[in-house]
């Protein structure tokens, strides 16, 4: 065994327990996206396509606009990002309105 190797096989195991992986939340059954934060994993958003096909999250539109309106009067959770925070970041809104980028 060659001093090349003696130094690869150290370095790889001593880089692989020095950096910890972090693991990404798959969402729960029916969600689409997951976020963990602080350790706890947040399922949001509905899984699936809308009924012509394209994507759930149209921001800047009526449906868009409705969906902010209806989650601006969900309470406030205490310890944030909740899922309704998320989502409403997914729709971009602000206010009562989703807005397009």
């Amino acid at each position: 065994m060659s001093w090349e190797d003696v130094l690869k096989r150290k370095s790889g195991k001593r880089g692989a327990k020095a950096r910890k992986k972090r693991k990404k939340g798959k969402p729960a059954s029916g969600k689409r996206f997951s976020k963990v934060v602080n350790g706890k994993k947040r399922s949001f958003g509905q899984a699936g396509k809308a009924k012509d096909g394209g994507d759930r999250i149209r921001p800047g539109t009526e449906k868009g606009d409705a969906y902010c309106a209806r989650s601006a009067g969900i309470k406030r959770c205490k310890n944030p990002p909740c899922a309704n925070a998320l989502s409403r970041k997914k729709w971009r809104c602000v206010g009562k309105k989703s807005k397009r980028y």
